[in-house]
């Protein structure tokens, strides 16, 4: 048994039973091991979920870094489709992601603001846009995945269509482009 092995086993259990429903104790029974031994390789249940949130973001973690050449609003509607994609990937897979922090993904997202920078978008506004869709897009999967269903509230009139979960994504993620864009330097 590696690290690998017991992140892996981890994520199918994730899938099959829900982040509350994750514990150590299931994980050493599913395994075949004591639960001590998973001690070896997780000093704590915290430092097996980072583990685990860094394994799951592996497909988004993996997709190509921006060129000079591309067009910074493909390529920034581009990455938040592709985050958001990742985390439905896994059940709870926004709620296992909220609150990590992505050492390992530091040179992609240095990379990823030097291309916002050299696209003309002002560094703070880059940062800002950075954030701002990330939070969106851990948002509207938290909601997605709670089956919160189409978009609806007490303020909207009775003949307002509800809007599914991906077009209130998009929806979304335009308005942050759309917000951003005035604020591009020649």
């Amino acid at each position: 048994m590696n690290r690998a092995t017991v992140v892996a086993e981890a994520l199918n259990l994730l899938d099959e039973v829900g982040l509350d429903a994750v514990s150590t104790r299931q994980l050493a029974k599913r395994l075949g091991v004591e639960q001590p031994s998973l001690y070896w390789h997780f000093r704590t249940k915290k430092d097996l979920l980072a583990a685990m949130a860094q394994a799951a973001m592996a497909p988004h973690a993996s997709a190509p870094l921006p060129t000079p050449g591309d067009d910074w609003r493909e390529w920034f509607l581009e990455n938040a489709r592709s985050f958001r994609r990742t985390l439905l990937m896994r059940r709870d897979g926004a709620r296992l992601h909220a609150g990590s922090t992505p050492t390992a993904d530091l040179d992609r997202i240095r990379h990823k603001m030097s291309f916002l920078v050299a696209s003309g978008v002002p560094e703070h506004d880059a940062q800002m846009a950075m954030l701002t869709a990330g939070r969106f897009t851990v948002g509207s999967v938290l909601e997605e995945q709670a089956d919160a269903g189409p978009v609806d509230g007490p303020d909207l009139p009775a003949d307002t269509p509800l809007i599914d979960p991906e077009s209130a994504f998009e929806a979304g993620l335009s308005l942050i482009v759309d917000g951003l864009t005035p604020r591009i330097t020649a």
